[in-house]
């Protein structure tokens, strides 16, 4: 019996499960979704296909490694401080592109935003609204190219200091007039902020996406690129055929009408109504059966 015992002590005991506590569950979790995402991040970017290549060089160096090439194995250790180097340098657009999304996504704002206040958090009033919705397709009736960056959350401060300071309150007249031909603001882009027009011919970053139409010009490539780099979104009005798109996420959606540009203006507003509360307010007061037959009764 001692023997059986000693003998699952030292060859049986170590296959039982390690405890488990719920930290490990946590962390767990934690390493698994961000393993996750930076897959699903990788995959979007051109880093997928430099990725493959340094699969197919930790390939090459696991079989040095068995077969003992003791010289490609010395060249492999002795680069790596300048390709860790060379990586991050390679990488530095998409490593930028992930920490500017990762601050685009406001996970702590509903936490910390305790402000019923309906003038905080709308970004611009429905009059400023309407003024972008005629001016936008009263430019397309013309075939008059436009850009018009409306600023969400993420500051435009960088692309608003290539251009010229405006200041100004947003009217369709204005609009119009910044992008009508031959005058001295209508090339580039006019950047919104809140009611205001802050600045007019911007430059702005042109997307890299090679998914684009080739049919695109350097306007909507502009407004991808732009939509990329923040959380903006941005109305394009091409000079050619007229139509009207937006760019959102480094998302192009073509054609649009009014309604469906409004509609988005909308969402971009962030126009807090008290519409829960309001139904609630009813609901809490709808006559029921009994208020009826009284109100019948009364008159």
């Amino acid at each position: 019996m001692d023997a059986i015992i000693s003998f699952f002590k030292d060859y049986v005991a170590w296959l039982s499960l390690p405890k488990i506590w719920i930290t490990d569950i946590i962390e767990i979790l934690i390493i698994a979704f961000v393993i996750y995402h930076m897959v699903h991040w990788v995959k979007q970017t051109r880093a997928w296909i430099l990725l493959k290549g340094l699969i197919v060089l930790f390939g090459l160096w696991f079989v040095a490694t068995l077969l003992n090439l003791d010289v490609i194995i010395y060249i492999f250790y002795k680069s790596i401080n300048v390709g860790i180097i060379a990586l991050v340098i390679i990488f530095q657009p998409e490593f930028r592109k992930a920490l500017e999304k990762l601050g685009q996504n406001n996970i702590m704002t509903p936490i910390f935003n305790l402000s019923d206040s309906r003038d905080k958090n709308e970004r611009f009033s429905d009059e400023t609204l309407n003024a972008i919705v005629r001016a936008t397709f009263q430019l397309a009736k013309t075939k008059t190219g436009a850009l018009i960056v409306m600023e969400k959350d993420v500051p435009l401060y960088e692309f608003e200091k290539t251009g010229i300071p405006i200041d100004s309150l947003v009217s369709s007249q204005l609009l119009i007039n910044i992008f009508e031909h031959n005058t001295p603001l209508h090339d580039g882009a006019v950047i919104t902020r809140g009611n205001r027009i802050a600045a007019a011919t911007c430059y702005l970053p042109l997307s890299d996406n090679m998914q684009l139409s080739k049919d695109l010009g350097t306007r909507h490539r502009a407004g991808v690129g732009i939509s990329e780099a923040s959380d903006s979104l941005t109305i394009i009005v091409s000079e050619e055929t007229g139509k009207v798109s937006i760019a959102m996420g480094g998302t192009l959606i073509r054609n649009v009408d009014g309604d469906y540009l409004k509609s988005q203006l909308v969402v971009v507003q962030n126009k807090t109504t008290d519409v829960k509360k309001i139904k609630l307010w009813k609901r809490r007061f709808k006559p029921g059966k009994n208020d009826k037959q009284a109100d019948n009764q009364s008159k």
